[in-house]
């Protein structure tokens, strides 16, 4: 680490601390009903509840509100597969795209409801312009507000006593949509048009390249079978190209909403290191801080509505004291590089001791301490997007990404989902201190009792579950082992890796192993699914249990909540959690790779 990259680090915290407060307040306005763009939007959202048949007046009881959730998502999935299925039939595909094959249309679908946007397919040559605007950015837009709703409901459930409501899901995914994600994205699109993303509807254009470039190709017959000598070896012809196949189409709407609601999916195969997504260092500064800024201030609207703000802001000290160490770690990993390449590019005279890092697979534009900020934020939320190869970090450094996600991504952590989380995590540190001092343990004036432990323990290794058996599944089978192109210990961690981003919905990948088949599209489909709504179900279970009961009041007895003992307990919690469960796992995969590494093997 070096004084630029601290700088770099230290500026983007404080914009984004800075930026959390009125951005908490406007969510919990928007929430509660009181801000005032409720009454400039107010006869559009009264419109869409005639037109849908919603009493807006109604609460919902938890079973109702996960039902509500549930049966909604699952219509998402269904909408999108036939979208996906038909689009060789539709308008809005100037390239002619086909159907995707049964299998992934069925892991898109559900990828991209779930808020994973795992994409195995290269998006620029599968998907239409509709087929993006009407089926993937409707449900960036969809997946990020059910994360929102999720959380508020979970969040009202504490603020709440003796009640038997929670609130009422298509109010909530409605405001949420249409007063927060909407005008966010809209904003966050005009500027990064502003800084060369593209936006427009053109046919894909075809331009003359700076030089000819010659392959080998193969020589066809007549019928267009390749030619075969005498030998039986195909026959090639020197085929000069002059031009260059240049992808249009409608990125910056989609790039928005992809990072604010911390989607992930790219529109171009390259994410966020292609040029035409992430064009220059403010924008690359920009999508960085929009995957952040909401789960960000979620932590504070959790304060803010249970009228107890130093708890909101423990959480997030808890948060930014954790994300700041991995981008410390991430950052000195690939300022570090291969000592083995190190060696060899070090001048003894002039330059001993210096080292420009791994400077693989990053883009230039953005340099190792960008690179870094990124892999640590789209993995720390459930994001998904990369502006480099993550299979090209070191192995410490790809440590850092994997270990996040299978910490739960709550580390500000996907909208909503992080927060949830993360006060998941809190309820069992307070759990682990009560049993310690003996006491019924009790969290922000609600008493944690065997219930609530219960949905606690189902939201806490479910994840762990999918990520160990669906990794175990694919490295003892054929079909998963066939799409490792690097075999051993890092085949290993692409594995892994893999289903640790799938289960935590995150989306990112080592670019390594290959997913496009029907085992790995059934496979992650299924860890996507469980690894979003096993979870939310038991959240909102918490959320009914918590607001059913009475407001305790502060005792001499009370564990404080909302102090520095409290941070270190909570991320010693999760810590503990991921280490006891993941320490196995990680040791075979990034372990043996640093081992090697050293070793110069």
């Amino acid at each position: 680490m070096n004084p630029n990259n601290v700088l770099q680090i230290v500026v983007f915290l404080v914009v984004l601390l800075a930026a959390a407060v009125p951005m908490a307040r406007y969510l919990s306005n928007v929430m509660d009903g009181s801000s005032r763009v409720l009454r400039v939007g107010g006869w559009l959202e009264r419109g869409l509840y005639r037109v849908a048949g919603v009493d807006a007046t109604r609460e919902m009881s938890w079973k109702h509100y996960a039902i509500a959730t549930i049966a909604f998502n699952v219509l998402g999935v269904a909408f999108l597969y036939v979208l996906l299925r038909v689009q060789g039939w539709l308008p809005g595909n100037p390239q002619q795209f086909g159907a995707m094959t049964v299998d992934g249309a069925f892991n898109t679908a559900i990828s991209f409801v779930t808020n994973t946007n795992w994409q195995d397919y290269t998006p620029e040559q599968t998907v239409g312009y509709l087929t993006q605007m009407l089926g993937l950015t409707v449900q960036n837009f969809l997946s990020a507000a059910t994360g929102i709703v999720v959380v508020i409901a979970l969040i009202r459930g504490f603020a709440r006593h003796t009640a038997s409501t929670i609130g009422n899901f298509w109010v909530d995914i409605t405001r949420v949509t249409l007063y927060v994600l909407l005008p966010m994205s809209m904003i966050v699109a005009a500027v990064l048009m502003s800084q060369g993303v593209i936006q427009n509807f053109k046919s894909y254009q075809d331009v003359p390249t700076l030089q000819t470039t010659t392959y080998a190709a193969p020589k066809l017959d007549a019928q267009g079978n390749p030619v075969k000598d005498a030998k039986g070896n195909a026959v090639t012809v020197d085929t000069p190209v002059k031009t260059q196949t240049i992808a249009m189409g409608p990125v910056a709407s989609q790039e928005a909403i992809k990072m604010l609601g911390t989607n992930g999916g790219g529109f171009f195969n390259g994410n966020s290191a292609h040029p035409y997504e992430n064009p220059t260092p403010f924008a690359n500064f920009l999508q960085i801080f929009s995957i952040l800024i909401i789960p960000a201030a979620l932590a504070l609207v959790f304060g803010r509505m249970i009228a107890d703000r130093k708890q909101g802001i423990a959480v997030l000290a808890a948060m930014t004291v954790a994300f700041a160490v991995c981008v410390a770690g991430e950052v000195g990993a690939e300022q570090r590089g291969n000592p083995a390449l190190t060696a060899l590019h070090v001048d003894q005279s002039a330059n001993a001791g210096q080292s420009g890092g791994n400077a693989e697979g990053k883009e230039t534009r953005f340099g190792i301490a960008q690179s870094g900020l990124f892999t640590v934020a789209t993995t720390a939320a459930s994001c998904g997007a990369v502006a480099n190869t993550h299979d090209s970090l070191t192995p410490i450094g790809g440590l850092y990404p994997m270990l996040l996600m299978q910490l739960g991504e709550v580390i500000f952590g996907g909208v909503g989902s992080g927060l949830y989380g993360m006060l998941v995590f809190a309820m069992l540190a307070v759990f682990v201190a009560g049993l310690m001092i003996g006491r019924t343990p009790e969290y922000v004036g609600k008493k944690i009792e065997s219930y609530e432990m219960k949905m606690v323990s189902i939201v806490v290794l479910l994840t762990p579950l999918l990520v160990l058996v669906g990794t175990s599944i694919a490295v003892l089978s054929d079909a998963g082992r066939a799409g490792i192109l690097n075999p051993g210990a890092h085949g290993f961690s692409e594995i892994l890796y893999a289903f640790s981003s799938a289960a935590n919905n995150n989306g990112s990948a080592f670019a390594g192993l290959t997913v496009g088949t029907p085992f790995y599209n059934w496979l992650t489909a299924i860890a996507m699914w469980f690894g979003r709504f096993g979870t939310i179900v038991p959240v909102l279970a918490i959320a009914g249990s918590l607001a059913a009961k009475k407001r305790l009041g502060v005792t001499g007895g009370t564990l404080p909540t909302h102090g520095p003992l409290f941070v270190a307990l909570l991320l010693g919690t999760v810590l503990l959690v991921g280490a006891l469960t993941y320490v196995p796992a990680l040791a075979l995969g990034p372990g043996v790779e640093h081992l090697m590494m050293m070793g110069a093997h």
